[in-house]
């Protein structure tokens, strides 16, 4: 009897949080995962060497030597990559990343999509916790690593308890960011939900949308794609959601955060809300997870968990027990009574969400917020104008400004007595730990490593 060779990938940027969950579920779909990328840091390197699946650093074309059955292509990849430009040249077969997991994971499955510019990665791990508490076993793949799974990626039907069989279900945060080189779509086009949820839509990705309307267009290709069936669950104060779903759609609508369709009402000190639906009481969801942006999650989480079947108190009784996701208001340490945060806000919007957020937490205490203005959007300047405003809410601010293409001490011009601005990662360290006191709440905020500064805070205010 001989020995089936297992189907083999290579994965370029495989540290993205969407390219690491996908050789996640590749490698529990029985294949051969390899796969390189230019930085390599935790969480994503640490889940994907637990999984076995070996790390290559950069990207040498002498990587054609591992001789996968086919490539699969981040959207990091550019042409001029060498390892890319080799594999063009000697015609070797190549996908994007979005495409591979449509046609191997998501064939013939329930999908449910979270699209927005916020709030993805929790509203998605909030609705396959739902699904989880309710016995249904979904799969899932997330832009971060889910505190109640502790993995970013797992395919269906595996659930804590005994596997009860294969579950139709797969829950899957749809980013509007573009597929790859070669395929300009947003990649949410790729996956064909049969539940929508569009969490919220502003301008954002500068260096691949125009505006605003360019981003409603690629949303309104996703709503094209949910059968008349399906459902689309829409955050009902976003005018912008409006003009997508009046471009026309063909879905059955269920709204949320608005005047009519799912309410949070009654809201306490400790973030529990009550839930509404079209005016009628539906229970309470008892946590501790703050700000409105968390709660307006919650909503959309339960109207499409209802919509396979959960009913709203088994959505509410999982939301008691739904841990947040890792870099969400992560407490990283607290050394002489100051503690650090690690959370992954880069938008103005969500920076004074956080920010927000933490001071309803803490009180009167002070906030340090320290700032890496990371992503492509802030790195082109495109809201500079708007962070002075988004963090209003903090005691002092200090802004990490190297590699960026604007002055970040004059974005900050109008809060420049609590800001200051630093281009060396040591001396920014050392500015905070001289001005934290015992009982702050120092919030680090990136959507990147931020070089490692919360394990090198900690240690330097230890001393």
């Amino acid at each position: 009897m001989t020995n089936k060779k297992s189907p083999s990938i290579h994965i370029l940027g495989i540290c993205g949080t969407f390219m690491g969950g996908l050789a996640v579920l590749a490698k529990q779909a029985g294949y051969h995962v390899t796969g390189c990328d230019a930085n390599v840091y935790p969480p994503m390197s640490t889940q994907l060497e637990a999984q076995g699946i070996s790390l290559m650093q950069g990207f040498d074309p002498e990587q054609v030597s591992l001789n996968p059955d086919i490539y699969v292509i981040g959207n990091v990849v550019s042409r001029g990559n060498p390892l890319m430009e080799h594999i063009l040249n000697l015609g070797l077969p190549y996908i994007s990343g979005p495409q591979w997991l449509a046609e191997h994971v998501l064939q013939g499955k329930w999908v449910l999509a979270v699209a927005g510019t916020h709030g993805k990665t929790t509203t998605s791990s909030m609705l396959a916790w739902i699904l989880e508490y309710a016995g249904l076993a979904p799969g899932f793949l997330i832009g971060g690593v889910p505190q109640n799974f502790g993995i970013s990626a797992r395919l269906p039907g595996a659930p804590k308890q005994e596997p009860t069989g294969e579950s139709p279900f797969f829950v899957i945060e749809a980013d509007e960011y573009d597929t790859a080189f070669f395929d300009k779509r947003s990649k949410f086009v790729h996956y064909h939900p049969r539940t929508a949820v569009l969490n919220n839509l502003e301008f954002d990705h500068a260096d691949i949308f125009a505006d605003l309307a360019a981003i409603e267009t690629q949303f309104h290709h996703l709503v094209r794609t949910v059968p008349n069936q399906g459902l689309v669950v829409a955050n009902g104060k976003e005018t912008s959601l409006k003009r997508v779903i009046d471009k026309g759609c063909w879905t059955p609508v269920e709204f949320f955060g608005g005047d009519d369709g799912w309410q949070a009402d009654s809201l306490d000190a400790e973030g529990g809300f009550d839930v509404l639906l079209n005016g009628q009481a539906q229970g309470r969801v008892a946590w501790g997870i703050l700000g409105e942006h968390n709660r307006m999650n919650a909503l959309a989480a339960l109207a499409a968990a209802r919509h396979v079947g959960v009913s709203i108190e088994v959505g509410i009784a999982a939301l008691a027990e739904f841990q947040n996701v890792k870099r969400r208001m992560e407490i990283r340490g607290v050394v002489n009574g100051i503690t650090v945060y690690d959370d992954f806000a880069h938008h103005p919007t969500a920076i004074t969400t956080t920010v927000a957020g933490l001071r309803h937490k803490v009180g009167k205490s002070r906030i340090l917020a320290v700032l890496e203005p990371r992503s492509n959007t802030m790195k082109l300047g495109v809201m500079k104008d708007a962070l002075p405003a988004s963090l209003s809410d903090a005691d002092l601010v200090f802004c990490y400004g190297e590699h960026l293409g604007w002055d970040a001490a004059a974005a900050l011009e109008p809060i420049k007595h609590k800001s200051a601005v630093f281009n060396d990662l040591s001396a920014l360290i050392e500015a905070i730990a001289q001005q934290a006191q015992t009982g702050d709440h120092i919030l680090v905020m990136s959507n990147g490593g931020f070089g490692g500064i919360h394990a090198k805070l900690l240690e330097r205010l230890a001393t």
